[in-house]
């Protein structure tokens, strides 16, 4: 092995495509971006793969709304870690780049805060005052904090937070990701468990603080603080409640940057889905699976809703990890086995604007954020009290910027999604989403500058937490799966790997690594490898 090469314990060199010495017949349940890498990397390396869709659509919450002229992104619009979707498609000797094209947006993100004099109810909106943008490069970025704040200190300690988070993502890399974990046992090999080495990178991960603790003890600076909490938005937990271990995300943004796929999101899922069908894969839409089928401990096929049965050796849930075992194992002993154990919690749930409009916002970049007065009292609204945030803070995706096609003339397709609590029995959002859209665009007008937005509006359309929750097959609305709170095991989700059920494996947001495009797609390839690996016992 030359000196440069990533070695990844139990899988080798990284990028090694290794061919299964077994073919299996696999049945993937769902299509989202984790049941495609799936299916991708099983036929690339010799499997014959089904996959079915309840929708009639293949990407799960990659899809797309076509209205009135406008396009819109309808789920995940932030693009991360490249490496891992090259990854997917280097499994096939196939080159991303033929498939998806992919430009790097540098700043990352623009950050909007709320001024005393907007506190005060004056709505005079100060871009010099109040704006933050996020750029890749960590002295670039020191520097505009230097300039936001007055404060080397801030400066100083956002240079400091990346090297740390740079650390903390190194120890990612070593022991939790590329693999099946459930939990911390998992992370460590018990023989090694005693070198220094191993103990320093234990010791690295802070185990008992938040992400919330460890960041504002970097930059006491509020506004910046809030800013940094939000690396941490992409598996839609509290930074208050989520493990330090988390703070990496940071570095692995920073490191590789935040890309758009021309064509949007939907063209992620769609470069997915072409490949699975040039590698062979079976793609079924409107197929709704109702049960996994088993026999002695083994997975043996599903049941849809036609009441048809498919035989498989293997199959790869691509639903919602509680839900798979809640209801597509209901009645099984490992199904209230699991219930049993359930400590999982969903993370938050979301109200998504889709707002067509006549002008464009030009002082928005592609990305931004508005944000809350106090996140602390945010928080607490929507992961302790289980209601709306009465000052939410708010993601503005104005992709005309980077793809003009996605509006009429000088038009924008604006995203707007603000995080909500996950679906309580409540909760009827059919009648609170008229409210509630008020107070979202009252904050985009007040922080964020888009004066008289109701006035730009030609086209509208909404997502609410209900609508996620039948839509997408997820646990309670929730758009990112299970929450990551937990200040000690908080970043571990259900593993890939079953040891319950032979020949069953999950992939998604609910299950390991958790949630965000990067990670889903992480998600499947290892429920794909470990599936691989297993191939010559089934």
């Amino acid at each position: 092995m030359m000196m440069d090469e990533k070695y990844i314990p139990e899988y080798g060199v990284e990028g090694e495509k290794k061919r299964s010495s077994r073919t299996q017949q696999v049945i993937v349940i769902g299509s989202g971006l984790a049941g495609l890498a799936s299916a991708c990397v099983l036929a690339a390396r010799g499997h014959a793969v089904t996959v079915l869709e309840k929708n009639d659509w293949f990407g799960g919450k990659a899809a797309v709304l076509n209205a009135d002229g406008y396009r819109f992104d309808m789920g995940p619009t932030i693009l991360t870690l490249p490496s891992v979707l090259r990854r997917v498609f280097s499994e096939a000797d196939r080159d991303l780049d033929d498939y998806l094209e992919l430009i790097r947006l540098d700043p990352q993100w623009r950050c909007f805060f709320e001024s005393d004099s907007d506190r005060s109810g004056d709505s005079r909106f100060d871009e010099q005052a109040n704006v933050l943008d996020l750029v890749a490069d960590v002295d670039s970025m020191a520097q505009n904090i230097f300039k936001f704040t007055s404060s080397q200190k801030d400066a100083d300690g956002y240079r400091r937070f990346l090297k740390m988070s740079e650390q903390l993502h190194g120890v990612s890399d070593r022991f939790y990701f590329w693999k099946s974990i459930g939990g911390i046992r998992d992370t460590i090999d018990v023989g090694g468990a005693f070198s220094a080495a191993v103990l320093k990178d234990v010791m690295s991960l802070k185990m008992g603080k938040s992400v919330a603790s460890v960041v504002r003890s970097h930059v006491p600076d509020k506004r910046v603080a809030q800013m940094v909490d939000h690396f941490t938005q992409y598996v839609g937990s509290s930074p208050y409640a989520s493990p330090a271990v988390l703070c990496g995300i940071a570095h692995m943004q920073t490191e590789e940057g935040i890309w758009y796929p021309v064509g949007g999101t939907r063209a992620v899922p769609e470069a997915l889905t072409k490949l699975a069908l040039d590698l062979g894969v079976t793609m079924r839409c409107g197929t709704d699976v109702m049960r996994i089928t088993s026999e002695n401990g083994r997975v043996t096929g599903v049941v849809t809703a036609n009441n048809e049965s498919i035989r498989a050796t293997a199959v790869v849930s691509n639903c919602d990890a509680v839900r798979t075992y809640r209801e597509l194992l209901d009645g099984t002993p490992q199904s209230e086995k699991f219930e049993r154990k359930n400590h999982y919690e969903a993370a938050c749930s979301g109200v998504v604007l889709y707002l067509g409009l006549n002008r464009r916002y030009k002082h928005l970049l592609h990305h931004n954020f508005v944000f809350s007065r106090d996140p602390e009292v945010e928080f607490d609204f929507i992961y302790n009290k289980g209601e709306p945030a009465p000052d939410p803070s708010a993601y503005v995706c104005a992709p005309a910027i980077s793809e003009p096609e996605v509006a009429p003339a000088d038009g924008e397709a604006l995203y707007v999604l603000v995080h909500t609590p996950y679906l309580r029995s409540n909760h009827d959002w059919k009648q609170m989403l008229p409210g509630y859209r008020e107070v979202i665009l009252n904050k985009l007008e007040r922080t964020g500058g888009l004066e008289n937005i109701r006035d730009a509006i030609v086209y509208e359309s909404a997502l609410t937490p209900e609508d996620i929750h039948h839509r997408y097959r997820v646990l309670d609305g929730a758009i990112y799966g299970l929450a990551s709170h937990g200040r000690f095991v908080g970043a571990f989700k259900p593993a890939n790997r079953r040891t319950d059920f032979a020949g069953l494996y999950l992939a998604g947001g609910a299950a390991h690594p958790g949630p965000g495009m990067p990670m889903v797609l992480m998600s499947g390839w290892i429920a794909a490898d470990s599936l691989d690996q297993d191939s010559t016992t089934f």
